[in-house]
């Protein structure tokens, strides 16, 4: 019997029980709503009744108030739009708590505010404290990478290490450099590079797998670091409506969370990923198969089962691996992190421990080898429910595009990363290729398997704002005021599909939520417009007025975080 059986029986049954002495009671009823449910098989809703952390009835008015108890609490949403708790399939957890917590800048958009924000965020330290996080674009200031020597003169006791935004290269500075050993006299090691001034001096700029020794450098955060952090995180997860995500890092997230948990305090969904090339780690390989790992009442909350690989890095660094050569720069075609015959023999390893596998693929060459790897394990391994995922999948050659489908491949993608890259993407890899770049709609169409994330903090933790930039495509400097690739634009309900049901099928949890239904988690987000029917563009002013948990509500825009 599957998990979903066996979880609906349960709840049944305890619903026979009852109404062996009276009709069971709601301690929760939301009346006077617009519910987008995502169930195709009852697509709206007026009304929603909970018991415990699970819905009990969903329909009209009438048909819900059934539940209706001396003790339930009823609340008016006033006509309010309803839909399932958004679901983010990529984010860095610790990663973006941590950088709630440390200097922003992801605006910075000149060379002076960069430094500057810098230099104050350094006051506030203790010498030997770290500078961490950062996520700085420069593309927004002209192009010019950072240097260290921009920040040296006031970080000389500070060691400062900061990613670019995409998390594929980072500026550490003099100190930092000298923590981790790492001098001029060093070779760039297959799959990245030491970025050098014109005499062979460092700049500070490590790309790909040059920046491992360095980040190996940084003093592991403590269990207290790590649950200041979660704690940050998920309040602000909260705000954006998100109740679950898929936690692609591997910083020990999932040991700071279990403790939250068991002090009743996790306040929100995670599906924790481990890295690809540890998968025999004998501490994370679950006895039992993946599909039955959620019977735990823990696995509702906190869960593994996901293993995350790389092939290649990212666009805007230059170290996505391309069948052909950068547009702007002759002889540059990027690279693969990952050796082919390695990547092929971790993903056979784990496929055969019942492991899901999501690697990172960004450009054609990288997409198109990832592709090439699952056909063969598939091949290979015998059919089953496996779930293969690809994240990002951002450049995808036109012939592999009814490959997704074809070998079940969910595309876990990022729309908000289409609106910010739309801005200098074709600069980078010319007007051909960008046709079927962030190719939402071309996937859809070839019936692939859409799931939505953030990349977060890469990019805002929005749902909101994921779906305006899918829907709308406009560019964040607003050049494309029709949509950047305007071909590749999907309505608000496909967006709203890919944060919730095709979210939870993506980590093996359609059984317990993803859409609104009897028997399923009461994860729920009130909205104030109904996004399916208002001019898309708009769709960025919505706010998020509450997010509820397991039937309790978690946060409100009048009163912020609400949870203890």
């Amino acid at each position: 019997m599957s998990f979903k059986a066996i979880f609906k029986s349960i709840f049944l049954l305890a619903l026979l029980s009852a109404c062996n002495k009276e009709m069971p009671r709601a301690d929760l009823i939301i009346t006077n709503t617009d519910i987008w449910t995502g169930n195709e098989n009852q697509p709206k809703a007026a009304a929603m009744a909970i018991a415990g952390d699970m819905i009990l009835a969903i329909g009209s008015t009438e048909q819900v108030n059934r539940f209706k108890g001396a003790t339930t609490e009823i609340i008016d949403a006033k006509n309010r739009f309803v839909v399932p708790g958004f679901i983010d399939s990529h984010v860095h957890l610790l990663m973006g708590g941590n950088a709630l917590l440390s200097v922003e800048l992801r605006d910075a958009n000149t060379k002076k505010d960069f430094i500057d924000r810098i230099a104050r965020y350094s006051e506030t330290l203790a010498p030997g404290e770290w500078v961490l996080e950062g996520n700085w674009d420069h593309t927004l200031w002209g192009g010019e990478l950072p240097k260290k020597e921009w920040i040296d003169a006031f970080t000389e006791e500070i060691p400062v290490v900061i990613y670019r935004l995409d998390g594929h290269m980072v500026l550490a500075n003099s100190i930092a450099l000298s923590i981790a050993g790492i001098n001029s006299q060093r070779t760039d090691l297959a799959g990245g590079e030491l970025v050098r001034h014109p005499d062979g001096s460092l700049t500070g700029i490590l790309k790909g797998s040059a920046m491992t020794e360095m980040l190996n450098a940084i003093p592991p955060l403590t269990a207290s670091q790590k649950q200041i952090a979660l704690r940050a995180a998920s309040d602000y997860l909260l705000s954006n409506g998100v109740t679950s995500v898929h936690d692609v890092d591997s910083l020990g997230t999932y040991s700071a969370a279990k403790e939250l948990y068991d002090a009743g305090d996790l306040a929100i969904r995670i599906y924790a990923a481990k890295p690809l090339n540890r998968y025999a780690e004998v501490d994370f390989i679950i006895a039992e198969p993946l599909r039955t790992a959620a019977k735990k009442k823990l696995d509702i909350w906190l869960k593994t089962g996901l293993v995350k690989g790389f092939v290649d890095g990212s666009l805007g660094s230059h170290t996505a691996a391309f069948k052909d050569d950068y547009s702007d720069r002759t002889g540059d075609d990027g690279f693969f992190i990952t050796k082919e015959e390695d990547l092929y023999t971790w993903i056979s390893a784990a496929d055969k421990k019942d492991l899901q596998v999501t690697v990172h693929a960004i450009g054609d060459k990288a997409i198109s080898t990832l592709l090439d790897i699952y056909h063969r394990i598939i091949l290979e391994n015998g059919k089953k429910d496996r779930r293969l995922r690809m994240e990002h999948a951002q450049h995808i050659d036109p012939e592999d595009l009814e490959s997704f489908a074809q070998l079940g491949v969910i595309a876990s993608m990022q729309p908000y990363h289409a609106i910010d890259d739309g801005r200098w993407a074709e600069e980078l890899i010319g007007s051909d290729r960008i046709k079927t770049t962030y190719a939402f709609k071309s996937l859809l169409d070839n019936r692939a398997t859409l799931a939505f994330g953030s990349d977060w903090p890469v990019a805002p933790a929005s749902p909101l704002m994921g779906i305006y930039a899918a829907t709308t495509r406009r560019t964040l400097d607003d050049k494309n005021p029709k949509g950047w690739v305007p071909e590749q634009k999907i309505t608000a309900e496909q967006g709203l599909l890919a944060y919730t049901k095709n979210a939870a099928f993506a980590s093996f949890d359609e059984e317990i939520k993803g859409t609104l239904e009897v028997g399923k988690l009461a994860d729920f987000v009130v909205l104030s417009d109904d996004i399916t029917k208002m001019d898309v563009f708009k769709i960025r002013e919505v706010q998020v007025l509450q997010t509820y948990v397991g039937g309790k509500k978690l946060f409100d825009s009048k009163g912020d975080v609400v949870h203890d």
